[in-house]
């Protein structure tokens, strides 16, 4: 296939690149594109070193496929017009997620919605490495209720939330000075902050409703009932994530950790009496999402269920997820 990558520059559009040739996804051409500051530079990709180029409608139409790794309001400005000229188009922006006109696919949930459609959207991440675990126990025992905390590495800021990050946590050690702060609106260095986007009218952040809006869309269960608090904390790359659930059938852990093994995209990593289990130092960089810290919750009886998750925010939680739909529409 032809393929495009729309903001090859971005912490995601690097990803991109490296998970289509560590995936050896068939491309016959690869070409790259960002904005006109980063237009003319050389760059080393699995299929041969490629100039990046500025971005265009026009040059779009020579592509089979485009993986979006831009801004929302870009999004919605071209991908239509993508879409026109004959491109599938897999967005990685919140700009289609919840249209019913545009599917939102995590491929070990719901890839049959992929369908005939020219235009697929790619979940929040935190959304992503969610669901992926929740969907193989929501067959197994079903779903009454989920809860879920977040703990949300730099990374989900981009590029430029890791740099604030590593430089600002530099500033305190060596320079002995405050933190300062321009991606985040506190400090996140040596701080947790317990926002992530804007305030909505019933108090929850923009972030936490995605997981819930999107959530119950990928499941197809949308009367679900979800809480989330996002809180973003002083690590690069992974999101970890207390979940809380349950079940309409009963559940142990032993079951649970079962299906879970067996479950695509899951890696159950639970062995606490020995110190095992999820964390971002172990799962950055990993495809799968880990799993552990499995264990009955006492609130809700023998329908109760507690599990941490860590996934890699820029994989699963992006580029991954992203080339795993490719993947999908290539095999169609």
């Amino acid at each position: 296939m032809r393929v495009g990558i729309v903001g090859a520059t971005g912490a995601v559009g690097r990803e991109l690149v490296d998970v289509l040739g560590r995936r050896a996804f068939p491309v016959s051409s690869l070409r790259l594109f960002a904005s006109a500051r980063s237009a003319g530079m050389k760059t080393t990709t699995p299929f041969g070193e490629t100039e990046i180029e500025e971005f265009s409608d026009a040059k779009m139409r020579d592509l089979d496929l485009a993986l979006l790794a831009v801004s929302g309001d870009f999004a919605k400005a071209h991908a239509p017009r993508m879409v026109e000229a004959g491109v599938t188009v897999v967005d990685n922006s919140s700009a289609f997620r919840l249209q019913d006109n545009v599917p939102l696919v995590v491929p070990e949930v719901n890839a049959s919605a992929i369908g005939a459609h020219r235009l697929i959207a790619n979940p929040n991440c935190t959304t992503a490495i969610l669901v992926v675990a929740l969907e193989p126990l929501r067959q197994a025992f079903g779903l009454r209720r989920v809860i879920v905390s977040t703990y949300q590495a730099a990374s989900g800021a981009g590029a430029e939330g890791m740099a604030e990050l590593e430089r600002e946590t530099r500033r305190v050690l060596v320079d002995g000075a405050k933190p300062q702060h321009d991606v985040f609106r506190w400090p996140l260095a040596f701080n947790v902050i317990p926002q992530i986007d804007s305030f909505q009218p019933n108090a929850y952040t923009r972030e936490e409703m995605k997981v819930v809006w999107e959530s119950r869309k990928i499941m197809g269960l949308p009367d679900l009932p979800i809480s989330c608090t996002a809180v973003r904390i002083p690590t690069m790359r992974v999101h970890a994530e207390a979940v809380t659930i349950e079940t309409e059938r009963p559940v142990t852990p032993e079951a649970a950790r079962e299906v879970l093994r067996r479950a695509p995209g899951v890696k159950v990593v639970d062995d606490p009496e020995n110190g095992i289990y999820p964390m971002p130092l172990t799962a950055t960089g990993q495809d799968d999402v880990e799993a552990g810290r499995i264990r009955a919750n006492p609130v809700f009886g023998d329908r109760g269920l507690d599990i941490f998750l860590c996934g890699d925010q820029l994989l699963k939680g992006a580029a991954l997820n992203a080339v795993q739909i490719a993947e999908r529409l290539k095999a169609a």
